[in-house]
């Protein structure tokens, strides 16, 4: 099974969007080990800004949707990545 065929119908596979089944980790889960993924998560993407910042400049917000506007599948795909690899790292330490 490819990478790109667990976003395929996300209905059967995952009973709704990894969008909606993070919300219900998260909001089900233990609330400080949600806290701690959530500000790992935060750190990584100021880090990443930061990155960032050193190869476009200020204006991170207009590079930002440039490059989505121009990679919308991809950018799309990214995130459901995401939130299934935020829902695995809660879930792997709430057991």
């Amino acid at each position: 099974m490819s990478y790109a065929a667990l976003f395929e119908d996300e209905e059967d596979i995952f009973g709704g969007s990894p969008r909606s089944k993070f919300m219900d980790v998260v909001f089900n889960a233990n609330n400080d080990i949600v806290r701690q993924e959530l500000e790992n998560f935060i750190e990584k993407v100021a880090v990443m800004e930061l990155m960032l910042e050193e190869h476009v400049g200020e204006d991170i917000d207009k590079a930002v949707d440039t490059y989505r506007a121009t990679h919308l599948d991809d950018a799309s795909t990214k995130t459901k990545s995401l939130y299934v690899e935020l829902m695995g790292t809660v879930l792997s330490q709430s057991e």
